[in-house]
């Protein structure tokens, strides 16, 4: 049996948190712009160290696991 956890976690926090898509963070004109589709380098590196973040503490940190 193989631990899905780790996939299914990772494609939902992938999924919730690029860039653009639910919210922005910084935006290009106010510190968070919802649903505006763009994306800047420096949205990209914030969400980048929290997806980064979110998935060591899901995954290390609290060690779940789902056997299909």
């Amino acid at each position: 049996m193989r631990d899905w956890a780790p996939a299914i976690i990772a494609t939902a926090l992938f999924a919730l948190l690029c860039p653009g898509g639910v919210l922005q963070m910084p935006g290009r004109q106010r510190p968070v712009d919802l649903m505006n589709m763009k994306t800047s380098f420096p949205s990209m590196l914030v969400h980048a160290i929290i997806y980064f973040l979110l998935l060591m503490l899901f995954i290390v940190i609290l060690q779940p696991h789902l056997y299909i």
